[in-house]
């Protein structure tokens, strides 16, 4: 039904100038990304000759596509990621909800006392060089676990947890004790189910972090078949010559792709998994980012 339009002409071009700023600010996000999606599916060489490639690929390959996947080191550097990734996730989801759970119980002895500690790792944490060194005693050099374990807690998602828990009514654990549940089956049978809006929002924080990640392989692996993809993507643009590249991607020097065209490839491959897999998550990071500002 037809409405009349109540709105000033002050507020109507107010209106109009806000959604002019924010076509040209999503034009600003988005374009750059299809630029590079674009381009990776251009040949190489054409691209090399001049002139910009806006819309469509001016001359469409599979090419650089191709010759990334040939290459042995870029899929065993995705299964590494997948892993830790998925592994790194669900171990730190856990273990940062189990111990948010329990400073969540006013009856925890030296509950003050923790929260202090984990308040001043906020601010001040470890070096470069101790770090390595902890880590290095501790085994983890060199290995997968590396990416795992000095990853598994987060006093700052213990704090997103805590807000959520302490909003859960108190009846249900009471009813769960007096069927004689622990307080390990009421976190896992009761608490988790019931928190999965933080759960996922946590989730998709870490998840994300953890694929993005490149620094941890970059610093703590020498060994090419632990390294993940992130790192991977790095050393290829960190590579100055194109037969440097192209050797290290299955020495495909007659084909028509360029050191650009590969470095543009990897990272549509690298973003595409987190693309897609963000919608799914979108519902429950929103509901997650309400943890706390309303009270009912």
């Amino acid at each position: 039904m037809w409405t009349r339009d109540r709105r000033t002409r002050g507020e109507w071009i107010f209106d109009n100038l806000n959604v002019i700023a924010m076509l040209i600010l999503c034009f600003a996000t988005l374009y750059p990304i299809w630029y590079v999606l674009v381009n990776s599916f251009n040949d190489g060489t054409d691209a090399m000759t001049g002139g910009l490639i806006y819309w469509v690929p001016r001359k469409f390959s599979l090419e650089n596509y191709d010759t990334v996947f040939k290459n042995a080191g870029i899929m065993t550097a995705m299964g590494i990621t997948v892993a830790k990734t998925v592994i790194g996730t669900v171990l730190h989801v856990f273990f940062t909800a189990m111990v948010a759970y329990a400073l969540s119980r006013k009856e925890l002895i030296f509950r003050n006392g923790y929260m202090i500690m984990g308040t001043i790792t906020l601010f001040f944490s470890a070096p470069l060089i101790p770090n390595y060194l902890w880590l290095r005693d501790l085994g983890l050099l060199d290995t997968f676990w590396v990416y795992i374990f000095p990853f598994m807690f987060s006093f700052f998602d213990l704090i997103i947890f805590l807000a959520f828990f302490r909003e859960i009514p108190d009846g249900l654990e009471e009813a769960a004790k007096i069927d004689g549940a622990n307080d390990f089956l009421i976190f896992v049978r009761i608490v988790l189910p019931v928190s999965m809006p933080v759960v996922a929002t946590i989730a998709l924080f870490h998840g994300v972090w953890q694929w993005n990640d490149y620094f941890t392989g970059l610093l703590y692996t020498n060994k090419a078949d632990l390294q993940p993809i992130q790192t991977f993507l790095y050393r290829v643009v960190a590579q100055s010559s194109s037969n440097q590249i192209l050797g290290a991607t299955g020495g495909a020097i007659n084909r028509k792709v360029t050191s650009q065209s590969i470095k543009l490839a990897t990272m549509v491959i690298t973003t595409l998994p987190i693309v897609v897999a963000y919608p799914f998550l979108q519902r429950y990071f929103v509901k997650g980012l309400m943890i706390g500002s309303l009270k009912g």
